[in-house]
């Protein structure tokens, strides 16, 4: 009998333990869907890599034979990018990649860094001494940011956040999914509407001003890629944070040698980004034969990369469930790899950099105030989180 997939994870911070038992069948092990679909599971680290950068592997939602792990994945009409092939992907993300250069995100580390301070200050200003860092800071930060970038009202963000909870949720209805993906679209497409004899600062109004009026972009497709990026650009940043900060308060020693470096933050973050590995489950479909690791990937067959498990790869990684924050992990694959590789990912860098490191020194006694077990771990399907972050300080 195959083993089911997704799985979920019995500790926040480690992948599912069915892991081990798929990688003991190879670098490529047969698994089944919600639905009874057989899908191959990709856990070595080489095979995840040369995949990645296989075109015969599609990742255009819009096939019939896409494959999705629960029922909400197909009404979460989250298709811009990550869900197409070239040349159509390859299109928009020249139209986004200036926005999210290196020397992009260094111009806007100072304002992340305010917001990051203010939400710490506003936490030392209440006079409590007890918060859930969820909604609190790891959510706020990374959706004031991204609101920033794109010129969304960040007044707006609780409608957004929960309509992205919704459509992301592994527990979320396909209905729900679809009425959530339905509303953040139309929210965006009267944030167009808004702009379009006036754009205002950000990348809206730059796609609005540069893209569309010249008639390059639709309106339809520039409502879905900045959808795209308001949910990827804060719910996966956020569920890092948390998910960080947690592991971090887990592992004191690690958590004082990020603090007394502030220059070693960028190589702590890629051991965190390797150790997490919070976007698992990247999915594909065949678009023909693939012969791989002694396995043959027949056309139409599904085919899932898990890079929580190429991630603890020993050959690769040296004690790979060991959380390390001085070894050198930046050959990771937490944010994919080949053209799929995330945009954002420079921007989520500076984030996370800059959010650990002002926490661990400016709330120095900060530890959790209930035991893991109890936070709630969110389950596989969804990018993988905690539900709440009660921490003293």
């Amino acid at each position: 009998m195959l083993p089911t997939f997704p799985m979920s994870r019995q500790c926040p911070y480690h992948p599912p333990s069915g892991y081990d038992a798929l990688r003991q069948d190879g670098p490529l092990a047969k698994v089944r869907l919600y639905d009874g679909r057989t899908a191959w599971a990709v856990t070595g680290y080489a095979e995840t890599r040369q995949l990645l950068v296989d075109p015969r592997l599609s990742s255009d939602r819009s096939r019939p034979d896409f494959p999705v792990l629960v029922p909400r994945m197909a009404a979460a009409k989250l298709v811009a990018l990550v869900g197409m092939d070239p040349p159509e992907h390859d299109v928009q993300r020249r139209m986004l990649i200036p926005s999210f250069t290196v020397k992009r995100v260094n111009s806007l580390r100072p304002a992340i860094r305010r917001t990051v301070v203010e939400r710490i200050e506003a936490l030392l200003a209440s006079g409590r001494r007890e918060a859930d860092l969820v909604p609190e800071f790891a959510l706020p930060v990374p959706s004031t940011v991204i609101c920033e970038l794109l010129g969304v009202p960040y007044t707006d963000h609780e409608f957004f956040e929960e309509q992205t909870r919704r459509m992301l949720l592994a527990t979320s209805t396909a209905e729900e999914a679809a009425a959530a993906s339905g509303a953040l679209v139309r929210y965006f497409d009267e944030l167009i509407e808004a702009q379009l004899d006036e754009p205002r600062e950000g990348l809206v109004g730059e796609l609005i001003a540069e893209r569309f009026r010249p008639g390059e972009l639709g309106r339809e497709e520039l409502a879905s890629i900045a959808m795209f990026l308001l949910v990827a650009g804060h719910e996966t940043t956020a569920n890092m944070i948390a998910l960080s900060v947690l592991t971090l308060l887990e592992h004191p020693e690690q958590l004082d040698r990020l603090r007394a470096d502030e220059k070693g933050a960028g190589d702590a973050v890629e051991e965190l980004l390797r150790f997490l590995s919070v976007a698992d489950e990247l999915q594909r479909v065949a678009a023909s034969d693939i012969e791989i690791a002694g396995h043959v990937i027949r056309e139409g067959d599904a085919v899932y990369l898990p890079n929580a498990a190429a991630n603890r790869t020993p050959e690769v990684f040296p004690d790979p469930d060991v959380l390390d924050l001085g070894r050198s992990a930046r050959g990771h694959l937490a944010f994919g790899y080949g053209i799929h590789q995330c945009i954002g990912q420079n921007l989520a860098r500076a984030e996370l950099e800059i959010a650990l490191y002002e926490l661990a020194v400016r709330l120095p006694g900060l530890r959790l105030a209930e035991p893991v077990e109890q936070l709630g771990t969110k389950p596989g399907g969804s990018v993988q989180g905690i539900l709440r972050l009660p921490v003293v300080w």
